[in-house]
């Protein structure tokens, strides 16, 4: 199974010089409460609830992208000079939990929260943009975007065939 992102080139990262502003602002998508590390855990535990396979097996391909988005991110914030933990909040001593991860198990509600989620990921990264100077890690969040705005076709066609 492959991850279901678009068939672009991922901006390097490797050129990038220390600039801990830009790391922090990056590591609100990392592992916070809403970030990549959240969405995958979300879409696996959907996945086992879907009874429909070729349905679980979209949303285990998206995940696998997710879990790509979140290597990408903690290179980015390495090379940035941001050491990438498992906080809720950047900067913070609050651990990663499982506290926002949708528990729903109904197919149409699952596929609701996913969309959600993916819709809340679009509207942060975009926050990113603003407020990003550093144009190397702006572009890497620009090509991450357009996995993002993927997946939520794909979940909302999948929806579709819910109904």
């Amino acid at each position: 199974m492959k991850p279901l992102i678009c068939q672009l080139p991922y901006p390097s990262a490797e050129n990038l010089q220390k600039d801990v502003r830009s790391g922090r602002i990056i590591s609100f998508a990392y592992a916070t409460l809403c970030g990549e590390i959240s969405a995958t855990l979300q879409y696996l535990y959907h996945s086992l609830h879907l009874t429909n396979k070729q349905h679980a097996e979209v949303l285990e391909s998206i995940a696998l992208a997710e879990m790509k988005h979140t290597k990408i991110l903690a290179e980015c914030m390495l090379k940035l000079g941001v050491n990438p933990l498992y906080v809720q909040y950047p900067c913070s001593q609050t651990w990663f939990n499982t506290s926002q991860i949708s528990r729903s198990t109904a197919p149409q509600k699952m596929l609701m929260d996913d969309i959600q989620g993916e819709m809340n990921a679009i509207t942060e990264y975009k926050k990113m943009l603003y407020v990003l100077t550093n144009q190397d890690v702006a572009a890497i969040v620009q090509r991450i975007i357009l996995d993002e705005q993927l997946h939520l076709d794909a979940l909302k066609e999948l929806l579709e065939k819910q109904a």
